[in-house]
């Protein structure tokens, strides 16, 4: 009995040990107003429009959005491109199809239909180009990420010189938000990288913003609905509730009145 005690303390001293030493390591993440956010949250059309030139010009080359296709640039509550502009997008990008009346692959240029085109043919090839490292999809990662959009707003900008004393090895790089302080992924961003079609200053700060709130969309494309949805149920509720409250009242009132 006392040495199942004894590991019992044992385990206990290891788990808060682990979490007082993640606890001292937590950074808190850069913050900023997000339009999606609330019951009334909706996306910001500029900037899903914006994150998605961000994302095509600087992100696209290693990661990919395997869930999306080109069609959903143009439908409701997303980047809300117009069916011309989708489909010129689409266009610009080349498909491999077929096979043809011949047995043999082709390319083609993008339809609405397609997927998003992938930047390596597989996994192999994308860790071959990227030092052993797999550049993760793109389609859910606000999701599969903990802290979400912040984490991800704060990582495009948590690159800075290493603290004295850490090394680093080639190909290595110091994130102050990454988990580990340490990334593979090298600074991307900088101000003026890519110009906006619609005049906004492209700085670090606006980019990151831009191509994060393009990943929760791509994350939560329905997001907007739900919180239609959300409100009328709510409204429904107080409706109800009210409505209800009222009746018992009535219906107390008699009791009492002939008692």
């Amino acid at each position: 009995m006392k040495f199942f005690f004894r590991v019992l303390l044992l385990f206990t001293l290891i788990i808060g040990f682990q979490y007082n030493s993640y606890a001292a390591e937590k950074v808190e993440y850069l913050k900023t107003d997000w339009s999606f956010k609330g019951l009334f949250g909706k996306f910001d059309r500029g900037a899903l429009q914006r994150g998605y030139q961000v994302y095509t010009e600087v992100c696209s080359s290693c990661h990919s959005m395997k869930y999306l296709s080109y069609r959903n640039l143009a439908e409701k509550g997303g980047p809300e491109f117009s069916e011309e502009q989708a489909k010129a997008i689409a266009a610009s990008f080349e498909v491999k199809d077929g096979p043809n009346e011949d047995g043999e692959m082709f390319n083609r240029p993008g339809k609405l239909s397609d997927k998003f085109v992938m930047p390596y043919e597989n996994i192999k090839a994308a860790q071959a180009a990227n030092g052993g490292a797999y550049p993760p999809d793109m389609s859910v990662l606000v999701k599969a990420r903990g802290g979400g959009v912040d984490y991800i707003y704060s990582l495009l900008q948590g690159y800075e010189d290493p603290p004295a004393g850490i090394t680093l090895d080639d190909g290595v790089y110091y994130n102050k938000y990454m988990y580990g302080n340490k990334i593979k992924m090298a600074n991307q961003l900088s101000d003026g990288l890519v110009t906006y079609g619609d005049g906004t200053n492209a700085t670090v700060q606006q980019m990151s913003k831009d191509v994060t709130t393009f990943l929760m969309w791509a994350a939560e494309p329905h997001l907007e609905s739900r919180h239609k949805m959300g409100f009328k149920a709510i409204t429904y509720l107080i409706i109800l509730t009210i409505l209800v409250y009222f009746s018992m009242k009535k219906i107390w009132s008699r009791i009492e009145t002939e008692v």
